[in-house]
């Protein structure tokens, strides 16, 4: 009974997975379905702020953790929105329980299995499980800045990898904000370019003011996870 219980957080995952295909509400991840509900969407807004608010941090908080297609759509929404603090902070704060979610799931599941294949197979999952138990909190932080691995994936590798829950969630919450709200502000501009036909060049996040600040912010977070290490081997007795 317990080991059924162990396996009881990835099956609620499944179960999500399986209703959102069946649903069909990736078809609503795309910037027609914003333009098109825009009206309905800012009107129960505008009488519920709160409420809209919370389900938005709940939508993108199960999108997360069941790695649903068009996150960067839905970042964009909150900014288009609730404007770019607001929504960017509500996304940070989703995002950040979606990937608890996943962490737990994979943990508390198919942990052992899943460590012992990436152990076998040395692969790219044994490569960052390897990062993140050098360093777990800077590790993690560089990864959610420049995102180099997908975000599922980094998850995954934090829990095979047995990183304390506190690291984990510190280095997510910080990580993402570059990003987030980048994504958020593009969105709080997204209804002039819409009403011109146009879209949102995401490409710009790309351009050297701003990928410059996020590689700084990584090689920082890099740079202090080796010095942590050098010093750690360096008071080891001999």
């Amino acid at each position: 009974m317990k080991r059924l219980g162990q396996f009881l957080p990835l099956a609620v995952l499944a179960a999500v997975v399986v209703i959102a295909l069946a649903s069909g509400v990736t078809r609503f991840l795309n910037l027609d379905a914003l333009r098109e509900n825009e009206a309905g969407l800012r009107a129960f807004i505008d009488q519920n702020l709160i409420l809209a608010l919370a389900a938005f941090v709940g939508i993108y908080a199960v999108a997360t953790a069941i790695s649903l297609p068009g996150a960067t759509i839905l970042t964009l929404a909150g900014g288009y929105l609730f404007g770019t603090w607001v929504g960017g902070s509500a996304t940070v704060i989703g995002a950040t329980l979606g990937a608890i979610g996943i962490f737990y799931a994979v943990g508390t599941s198919l942990g052992a299995a899943l460590r012992a294949k990436a152990e076998a197979s040395g692969g790219r999952l044994k490569a960052v499980i390897d990062g993140v138990q050098q360093g777990a909190f800077g590790y993690i932080l560089t990864l959610r800045l420049i995102p180099v691995v997908p975000f599922w994936f980094v998850n995954v590798a934090a829990a095979l990898a047995g990183t304390p829950i506190r690291a984990y969630v510190a280095a997510t919450f910080v990580g993402i904000i570059p990003a987030t709200f980048i994504f958020s502000g593009i969105g709080a501009g997204i209804g002039t370019m819409v009403a011109e036909g146009g879209s949102p060049n995401l490409g710009v996040i790309f351009e050297p003011h701003i990928l410059g600040p996020l590689i700084a912010l990584a090689l920082l977070a890099l740079g202090t996870t080796l010095y942590r290490n050098m010093r750690r081997k360096k008071d080891k007795p001999l």
